[in-house]
């Protein structure tokens, strides 16, 4: 199976700025703290359902690799992974078909070898661009990049949004940033990379989803993972109430991606319940919802062996590149 974009779900137009509303907006930050400690509390969903989230959690990875020492042949084996990220007896015994994940993603250097490897499963490129992870290029630099990114052939573009536009409260220059960028993207998606990490307050991080928003992002995510603190439950229920209140007011879907410290098995059950119980089950689709993970797939796949064995096995016998 693939999981491309479904056509039945338009794209996110955007909509004027609207400052009065930005001002307005506030998050009770103890409210927050207790309702994402409710998921962690809470008993865990076990065998055959464990089993079924877990697969869906493989259905929605952005499998990515982000490294320095990244080689061709590094992302060559990433993209047979992502084509068949669990082993053929693990998925004969759970009786489900070939699963895919959702994407690869991957620096730019880096998207040709991708798709020679991916070849025709369907499955999209994610390039990060616009100064990954600082984000302190030239704007004229980061647009560039972006339009090369995809001439290359990236479906997906992973973009990192100014921070200091957010630390100084220049909703506008945040704005325009956007804009050009989903101008830049064309028909690639866009998924506007917060680092809610660097923002300092979840009022800022519930304006940045906003202005992005607004601004016609198909997606909003949390870290780039390269940050001090990446993908939070609090910071996850502040940007997915942001969802759910623009798709009311506006009739837009945008899709949420956590990024950056998302490696257990349990946790990736923690946000799909979050986006379930938020947002529905549609936001728990590839389209809608995606995590930035490496070592998640190899905790899964370790936890799906259990439900079938009865045994845990070594982290070695899922090997990742």
């Amino acid at each position: 199976m693939t999981n491309a974009q479904p056509p039945s779900v338009p794209r996110n137009e955007g909509c004027p700025l609207d400052l009065d509303w930005l001002s307005s907006l506030r998050v009770n930050r103890n409210a927050s703290d207790r309702r994402a400690a409710s998921l962690v509390a809470r008993r865990s969903v076990k065998k055959e359902y464990q089993a079924a989230w877990l697969i869906q959690a493989i259905r929605c990875i952005d499998l990515t690799t982000l490294g320095g020492d990244d080689t061709p042949g590094r992302v060559e084996r990433l993209c047979h992974k992502a084509q068949r990220p669990l082993r053929a007896d693990i998925v004969t015994a759970l009786g489900v078909g070939q699963v895919q994940v959702g994407a690869v993603c991957v620096y730019h250097e880096m998207i040709a070898p991708a798709l020679r490897a991916l070849g025709d499963s369907g499955l999209p490129v994610a390039a990060v661009s616009t100064g990954f992870p600082a984000g302190l290029a030239s704007l004229e630099t980061k647009l560039r990049e972006v339009e090369l990114s995809v001439a290359a052939g990236a479906r997906e573009i992973d973009i990192v949004i100014t921070r200091q536009h957010v630390l100084t409260g220049n909703w506008q220059a945040l704005y325009d940033e956007m804009q050009a960028y989903r101008h830049a993207c064309g028909e690639a998606h866009v998924k506007a990379i917060l680092a809610t990490g660097d923002l300092m307050t979840l009022e800022n991080v519930a304006r940045a989803s906003w202005t992005c928003m607004m601004a016609g992002a198909d997606f909003i995510k949390t870290s780039t993972g390269k940050e001090a603190v990446n993908a939070t439950l609090p910071v996850a229920l502040t940007m997915t109430r942001a969802i759910r209140e623009y798709a009311e007011r506006t009739g837009f879907q945008v899709g949420f991606k956590p990024a950056g410290g998302v490696s257990s098995a349990k946790a990736a059950i923690q946000y799909l319940t979050l986006m379930n119980e938020e947002l529905g089950v549609e936001w728990t689709q590839p389209h809608l919802f995606r995590i930035g993970a490496s070592s998640l797939l190899t905790d899964i796949e370790r936890q799906l062996e259990h439900f079938v064995t009865g045994q845990y096995s070594a982290a070695h016998r899922h090997a990742m590149p």
